[in-house]
């Protein structure tokens, strides 16, 4: 049982998810990198409750950024494809572990917390290169005999997959950045869509594992969405008027404050 009150600190996740949806709405990244550690240093959320809360939380707000992207043609649905032949059974491998080895609640969410310091810091750094990653690329978009790299597309899937559903971290800033490296030829606008569009399966499959360990609150999730939606909405429309490179570094330094407020509490 969590030992969490939400009775008394509703108001707080409702304007915690206002915020985060804030956020994800204004810069398109954030769903898990900043949820699960406001709901572990800021509610007192354990961590893997944090985690699969916001795997389901991630899962729902990544839906309804696809459809738009698919609409508009974003979507490389074979890369999809061989991105989710890895993180599927990476995230699936994961819960089996988890599920199998039954560690300590105690020691495992020190783990997690370790592995999520880690994770932000490298969201931040992958952040904040992603400029220079796609600096002087040619958006022509892919040419007609696109090919798709299928071993490295494989094991940035399983790797993914193994982080997203240990952390919640991972999908969005870490995904784009290595897909770009891999696939310089493809517009821009179609990775981030064909990243948003594989994340929607691996957060839901990771999600639904931890649920049926009882790593997730409905409750929770349930108030968290009750903040994000009119968030993301109104963030969403403010998208443009910011300059790219400060949103960035911004986002960047929320993610390191993240990382630090979560070293704090170890």
């Amino acid at each position: 049982m969590p030992e969490f009150d939400l009775s008394t600190l509703w108001p707080m996740v409702v304007a915690g998810g206002f915020v985060v949806g804030f956020l994800v709405g204004l810069t398109g990244v954030g769903a898990g990198s900043l949820m699960t550690p406001f709901l572990i240093t800021q509610i007192g959320v354990p961590p893997t409750l944090a985690v699969g809360t916001d795997l389901l939380f991630a899962s729902i707000t990544k839906a309804s950024a696809a459809w738009p992207h698919h609409n508009f043609g974003n979507v490389n649905w074979r890369l999809v494809g061989w991105l989710a032949a890895g993180s599927v059974p990476g995230s699936l491998a994961m819960l089996v572990l988890l599920h199998l080895l039954d560690p300590d609640t105690t020691a495992l969410g020190l783990f997690i917390k370790e592995a999520l310091i880690a994770a932000l810091i490298i969201s931040s750094v992958a952040i904040l290169i992603y400029p220079l990653v796609v600096r002087g690329r040619a958006q022509v978009g892919e040419p007609p005999e696109f090919k798709i790299r299928h071993v490295p597309t494989l094991l940035l899937g399983l790797t993914l997959g193994s982080i997203v559903t240990l952390t919640s971290v991972g999908a969005g800033a870490i995904g784009v950045v290595v897909l770009t490296l891999l696939y310089p030829t493809l517009r821009t606008r179609r990775l981030i869509g064909t990243d948003i569009v594989h994340a929607v399966p691996l957060t839901l499959i990771s999600g639904l594992g931890h649920l049926s360990i009882g790593n997730a609150s409905f409750t929770l999730l349930g108030l968290l969405l009750v903040g994000s939606i009119p968030g993301i909405a109104i963030g969403s429309r403010l998208t443009g008027l910011l300059p790219d490179w400060l949103l960035r570094a911004f986002l960047a330094l929320i993610l390191c404050f993240a990382a630090y407020q979560l070293a704090h509490k170890l």
